[in-house]
């Protein structure tokens, strides 16, 4: 995750995380609002989240080479996983 990223233009980041982590744009919208309906309202911090789940999936090599898709629930499923890893940190 570059610090930089976080301060690139809607369109450029977006593109960014689909290059980087293979994320297709629904996908992508459907990560930025989880983070929003869960509070993350400042746009920097959510920014920050997402590429720190990115990472948190890549790193865990759930999806590592393929596009990350997700069946039916499964992404809440992680998400919610995710946010509790980072609570108990």
């Amino acid at each position: 995750m570059t610090k930089n990223n976080i301060h690139l233009p809607n369109l450029s980041f977006i593109r960014h995380c689909s290059e980087e982590y293979k994320v297709s744009r629904g996908l992508y919208n459907t990560i930025d609002l989880f983070f929003y309906e869960r509070g993350y309202q400042d746009v920097i911090e959510r920014r920050r989240n997402i590429l720190s789940y990115l990472d948190y999936l890549q790193n865990n090599k759930i999806h590592p080479d393929d596009r990350i898709r997700f069946e039916s629930g499964a992404l809440k499923e992680s998400m919610d996983k995710y946010l509790l890893t980072i609570q108990d940190s």
